[in-house]
């Protein structure tokens, strides 16, 4: 419509233009237009009269707020600047038109921060930011209801989740108070609600949120009661959506309480609320379920819920479980089904030759090396070694079990096995045969299967000869120990244990330099080897390199920190390197480990004894003569301490316990006769000496006393005693001069040598064997200038057997007895002989 304005507006102008009479009329066919656009018609025109009508021709005429400029000032230099303009019936001034007075309008620049109104000397501010900042924003009214509550809302929300944090570091008692708060919080915001007048509109989710993480914390600090009631409040509110699932979580509580019916009510009760369409979590309840009845001891329930599940979904864990079951009741048959189902069960892992690199592809080879190592690879290796753990422990379970004998079990297990995916197991159940082998002492039969890998690839050659060399190592056969350490070497040199078997045999032949290296050389090829850095210590002590001992073991004692062996030895070589001090001290530690080792209360109380702090000795010797009463040393530092604190009564029961123990040595009978002396009870005295008398008629310190108690108390017997020891100290004078005599010619023959005669030196010879025949004769009978009391060990019969065995150094964990400090820590038989 504007067009049409424009046009007829045009043609009325054209009528005020006279044109100067040229030769060529340069506007010749301006006037000729069309007669659409003739304004005498427009009366007539509807569509024009229709858009008058409409509301585009009742706007209010637009007028310039600002005066013109001076192109509306002067008319223009052409012929068009005498016309007039045709206002519209809007009132609107037409487009490139001139009013009086009025600046021509600006179009589509107004929006940028033009105007026509500006003056010269303005500045161009198209941001408005002459005018200053902004204003301030309205601050928040917080005394209103709505703000107050959203306030609260937010502080609750805060305190869950500082609550779930706490927990997740193990703060557990900090989450429960803040879970608490949380609690009182919430029950504050209702009431301010309800005051508010807006209780229809609580937040349901925030209550629940909280009484959950109330409920959560009370079960991760063991105050079940309370769990049991909030989680009760969740489950009985009907306002609470799928709140019976948190039934499950109840029956774990009860598990822990060991309430077993009641945790199969709650989890059958969450069973039933969970619909099919969640399958993996009636799964999971089932399985709870099925371990429930396992731990009550009934296995056909259990299996009831295994054998549905392994239908359903099978998977590992259930599997293995339903193996024990059978296993329970003895039922041959179903545990090979059983145990062929767990072989069968998909992991849903990839293969590993997925992460082998080609040679081709550069993308691919940067993307595998990429998810190599990544945490879902790192899930796969995880899960497939719980599946073989799984498979290994149920068939060394089932092999004795299924068949008449281990042997054909265990060759069953491994027919099975090698049909299936785990194929490279089978290999590891025939080791484990042969250690079935030794636990039953048949040697043979272990040595024989471990000897049939000697042609298999190198890995298992290698795990099978460590396992011979260990087995000869313990028979002492050092040299087929060695001869199968080189060969477990030769087949994977990056063995650890068959190098530390090596370095065993090496030990043994003193050759302590080259067993270092091969301890050294294990280490290298696994840091964490503790037997291989526990034997280098070893070695250094042996070689006398205090300080390099030291140092293994400490850091021996910072992977195993309650190793008492380990303990053992940092206190010895602190001994040795003259640090009493440090050396009680790890021997304390020691005993917080080994509360009853015998040996390690005998070493204290000797430390204390050479720092002269008796009260202290006497304490450690007690309670080691209390644990192990056969202690030899132990008892004799007993018995002379309570002679030395006078108390000879209590010496006498630990004296007749050494003579329990060393029946054949009379030192003992002599220290108890002297304490019933000492002690004044001269009559059990006498009958004492006269005991020992029999037992011992040649003892001359015996018939001493005898002599003197008989005297002092006036009996007739002390003319029969006093001829006895007259006869014995003659003899044993006798034999002192023939001993004499024999020890001068046999110093004479052998100074006269070739130079004597043949005679003289049989002669000699003869004398000198006699002087040792009763040399020998001698050193059974004690000196004369010997006492009673004297502690030098005598002499013990040959039939006598010491109960003690071998006097050791250290001490093995939980074994009462010492242990040799250099009995070095050979590769154990239970860890030693798996496979690597």
């Amino acid at each position: 419509m504007s067009v049409l304005l424009h046009n007829l507006s045009r043609e009325r102008e054209m009528e005020n233009v006279h044109l100067a009479v040229e030769e060529e009329d340069i506007y010749s066919g301006y006037n000729d237009y069309n007669p659409t656009f003739d304004s005498e018609e427009l009366e007539n025109d509807v569509g024009f009269q229709q858009a008058v009508r409409t509301s585009h021709g009742r706007r209010p005429p637009m007028t310039a707020k600002f005066p013109g400029t001076a192109i509306g000032a002067r008319p223009l230099a052409t012929a068009f600047g005498a016309r007039i303009p045709l206002a519209s019936s809007m009132g609107r001034p037409m487009t490139g038109a001139v009013q009086d007075g009025a600046a021509r309008p600006m179009t589509a620049v107004r929006a940028a921060g033009y105007t026509s109104s500006l003056t010269r000397g303005s500045t161009f501010d198209p941001l408005g930011q002459s005018k200053g900042p902004a204003p301030p924003l309205e601050g928040k009214n917080e005394d209103t209801p709505e703000e107050k509550i959203k306030i609260l809302e937010k502080k609750v929300n805060d305190l869950i989740e500082e609550s779930c944090m706490a927990q997740s570091i193990g703060a557990l008692q900090l989450a429960l108070e803040k879970a608490k708060e949380a609690g009182r919080k919430e029950r504050a915001l209702v009431r301010q609600r309800e005051q508010s007048g807006n209780a229809e509109h609580i937040n349901l989710d925030l209550t629940y949120s909280v009484l959950l993480n109330l409920a959560n914390q009370y079960a991760n600090n063991e105050m079940y009661p309370e769990a049991l009631n909030s989680y009760q409040v969740i489950v009985k509110n009907k306002m609470f959506s799928n709140a019976g699932r948190l039934k499950v979580n109840m029956a774990n509580i009860y598990v822990k309480q060991k309430s077993y019916p009641k945790a199969i009510k709650f989890y059958r009760m969450a069973l039933d609320q969970i619909s099919n369409a969640h399958k993996e979590l009636r799964i999971k309840i089932m399985q709870d379920i099925g371990v429930v009845f396992v731990r009550m001891g009934q296995y056909s329930d259990a299996i009831t819920s295994f054998e549905h599940i392994m239908s359903e979904s099978p998977n590992i864990k259930t599997g293995f479980n339903l193996i024990l079951c059978y296993y329970a009741i003895g039922d041959r048959e179903r545990m090979k089904k059983a145990f062929q189902k767990l072989i069968s069960v998909p992991l849903g892992i990839d293969d590993e030759d997925k992460y082998i690199p080609s040679n081709d592809d550069n993308d691919s080879n940067m993307v595998i090396e990429a998810i190599k190592n990544d945490k879902l690879h790192q899930m796969e290796r995880n899960l497939k070694v719980l599946a073989e753990k799984y498979i290994m422990t149920a068939a060394k379970l089932i092999a004795p079990a299924i068949e008449t004998s281990f042997a054909t079990g265990f060759d069953w297990c491994v027919d099975i096995v090698k049909s299936s995916q785990y194929i490279e197991l089978a290999n590891d159940l025939e080791i484990n045969k042969a250690i079935t082998y030794l636990r039953q002492k048949d040697f043979n039969q272990a040595v024989e299967t471990l000897k049939t890998f000697e042609k298999k690839d190198s890995r298992v050659k290698s795990a099978a000869a460590t396992n011979l060399s260990f087995l000869y190592f313990l028979e002492k056969d050092y040299d087929q120990a060695d001869r199968y350490a080189d060969l477990a070497m030769t087949a994977d040199r990056y063995n650890p244990a068959a190098l530390i078997n090596k370095g065993n045999t090496v030990f043994v032949k003193q050759d302590y330099e080259k067993a270092a290296e091969f301890y050294k050389e294990a280490l290298r090829n696994d840091s964490s080897c503790t037997e291989a850095l526990y034997n280098l210590g070893l070695t250094y002590k042996k070689l006398n390199r205090l300080d390099e001992a030291l140092d293994c073991f400490l850091k021996l004692h910072a992977i195993l920190r309650n190793s008492a062996q380990v303990m053992y030895q940092l206190a010895n070589l602190y001994e040795l390197l003259e640090d009493p001090q440090q050396a009680i001290e790890w021997l304390i530690q020691v005993l917080s480990v080994t509360h009853t080792d015998p040996q390690a209360l005998a070493k204290l109380g000797e430390l204390y004894d050479s720092e002269g702090d008796k009260s202290q000795a006497f304490q450690y010797y007690y309670e080691s003569f209390r644990y192990y009463p056969s202690n030899i040393d132990v008892i004799e530092w007993l018995g002379a301490y309570y002679i030395e604190t006078q108390f000879c009564e209590k010496a006498i029961q630990f004296f007749e316990r050494a003579t329990l123990i060393q029946p054949t040595q009379v030192k003992w009978q002599l220290m108890v006769a002297s304490c019933y002396r000492r002690s004044g009870n001269y009559q059990k005295a006498l009958e004492t000496y006269k005991d020992i008398h029999r037992k011992f008629p040649e003892n001359v310190e015996c018939l001493r006393f005898l002599v003197r108690l008989c005297t002092d108390m006036g009996l007739n017997e002390v003319q029969e005693y006093a001829t006895k020891l007259k006869k014995v100290e003659k003899m044993k004078e006798i034999r002192e001069q023939r001993v004499k005599s024999g020890r001068e010619s046999s110093s004479r023959g052998r100074r006269e040598g070739s130079a004597e005669t043949d005679v003289k030196a049989d002669s000699a010879h003869s004398s000198s064997t006699k002087g040792e025949r009763l040399s020998a004769k001698m050193r059974s009978l004690p000196g004369s200038n010997e006492p009673y009391e004297a502690s030098s060990p005598k002499e013990i019969d040959a039939s006598y057997v010491d109960p003690l065995g071998p006097q050791m150094e250290r001490p093995k964990t939980g074994a009462k007895r010492r242990v040799e400090d250099d009995d070095f820590a050979d590769e154990e038989l239970g860890d030693d002989l798996l496979p690597e």
